[in-house]
């Protein structure tokens, strides 16, 4: 039995924003009260001056495996996902072999056991090999676990057979994530199209190469009644485009991640450092501002990483050569932490439903709530802990970081997973 006494919970969907103590039992939540005497050897865990908070998610991660397992595999993104404070994340399929059938989405599960930190949440392709010819086994694959489905990595480009996948998926009550790109825009782009491809001398990739696919898929969704749900949006035209779409009532969400709120092409400068090169690419310092604001009023719905691993080598070489992404779970939390919570834009209520509850929603999965009976998928957070992020905090295989040497404060002190301590103060278990 666990203990944690007198952190400061936070819970919306239970009405929860008070200190109080919470006792673990197994792999459920037991007690939840304002003062709880621990039982005889039970392990009992100071949570004087923390947070305590539903599991965070993360609905948009590659772990490489299987195919490119010397950049990451299920088990060392596990690793980094516990790190984070993640208990729940969500692979995409674009591995190799592609996670297109119901054997990929149980090779996932498998290794997600096998590696016992946290829970995996297999996302299934929408096409066999993500080619956008023919649809990959979707039914199989809902009876075997896979949560959303994508072609992540690139859009589906043809509307035809989008309109097919989104009248299968609606039918097992399950969301299409898609990445918005139209490919004949997009080709050959490097870094946002404008100021500064022309300031870099870098193919330029425009904005209307999210933003034209963004509307095409809002017009499939309204067609077929398919949840949609937009991935790692990057510009302003595209969160009014959901907003417009919410506002109608479709079943329309969005995704973004931290280096979209907190980064534009303005920091991509002469050294050319590609840590900065990800897809969609960082675009406009006004871009950034109305993302901030679409996810603080409701218009986005989570955050996610699109933690993208590769190695050292392949990020140490030319700027138009090197692949796209960047890594993202133990940096994700202490950047909304420090950009967001501490300087009074978004509140902790806030925090916690675009972190932990809206990316259950939108991947379908059980809720998971500070109350007696609910699985004991818990995040400890201490919000004071400064820290640089240097390649040591990285928990995963690589380090390729948009954010390396920046100064952070908050960061999760402690990750319980089904009651389990995977990690406890700072360290994994």
């Amino acid at each position: 039995m666990l203990l944690i006494k007198g952190a400061h919970v936070v819970d919306p969907q239970v009405g929860l924003d008070e200190v109080t103590d919470v006792a673990i039992n197994g792999p459920l939540v037991a007690q939840v009260a304002d003062s709880i005497e621990p039982m005889e050897g039970c392990e009992v865990i100071d949570g004087s001056g923390k947070y305590l908070i539903p599991g965070l998610v993360d609905i948009h991660v590659h772990f490489r495996d299987p195919g490119y397992e010397y950049k990451e595999t299920i088990a060392t993104g596990s690793r980094a996902a516990a790190v984070g404070g993640f208990t729940d994340v969500a692979p995409m399929p674009n591995t190799d072999p592609v996670v297109d059938t119901g054997e990929g989405v149980r090779y996932q599960l498998a290794k997600g056991e096998e590696a016992g930190l946290v829970h995996i949440r297999p996302i299934g392709a929408c096409t066999k090999g993500e080619k956008g010819e023919q649809l990959a086994e979707i039914g199989d694959m809902v009876h075997e676990g896979a949560c959303l489905f994508s072609d992540d990595g690139h859009g589906v480009q043809s509307a035809g057979m989008l309109r097919t996948v989104m009248d299968y998926v609606r039918q097992f009550d399950k969301a299409v994530a898609c990445h918005c790109e139209v490919s004949s825009l997009s080709n050959h782009g490097q870094v946002n199209e404008g100021t500064c491809s022309t300031r870099l001398g870098l193919a330029g990739w425009p904005a209307a190469g999210e933003e034209v696919e963004i509307a095409r898929d809002i017009e499939l969704c309204r067609l077929t009644g398919c949840a949609l749900h937009i991935c790692h949006i990057s510009t302003a035209h595209g969160a009014e485009l959901v907003r417009q779409a919410k506002a109608e009532g479709l079943p329309v969400t969005a995704e973004v991640c931290p280096h979209h709120l907190f980064l534009c092409e303005d920091d991509i400068d002469d050294t050319y450092n590609t840590n900065l090169k990800m897809n969609p690419p960082l675009r406009t310092a006004e871009d950034a501002a109305a993302l901030r604001e679409a996810l603080l009023d409701g218009t986005i719905d989570c955050v996610v990483t699109d933690h993208a691993p590769h190695a050292q080598h392949e990020k140490e070489c030319e700027f138009e050569i090197a692949p796209f992404g960047v890594v993202g779970l133990e940096t994700s939390l202490p950047l909304m932490l420090t950009k967001m919570v501490a300087t009074g834009e978004m509140s902790w209520q806030r925090l916690v439903e675009s972190m932990c509850v809206n990316p259950r929603k939108v991947a379908r999965l059980e809720p998971v709530r500070v109350e007696a009976g609910s699985v004991a998928d818990l995040t400890l957070v201490d919000p004071a802990v400064k820290f640089t992020v240097a390649p040591e905090l990285f928990a995963g295989k690589q380090h390729n970081s948009a954010f390396l040497g920046a100064e952070l404060e908050g960061r999760a002190t402690d990750t319980f997973v089904a009651g389990k301590h995977v990690l406890a103060d700072c360290k994994l278990s």
